[in-house]
């Protein structure tokens, strides 16, 4: 039953969270800047 079960779950753990973690790097770099007028009080 082992069979390397512990070993293959911890590979595919560890591809997942490489694309989490890429796929998140990413969106912090997509953030647009707001554009605000330059009289504050309108």
């Amino acid at each position: 039953m082992a069979d390397n079960f512990l070993e293959r779950h911890r590979e595919e753990y560890e591809e997942r969270k490489a694309r989490w973690l890429s796929g998140k790097n990413k969106l912090s770099t997509r953030r647009r800047q707001i554009e605000r007028p330059d009289d504050e009080s309108l």
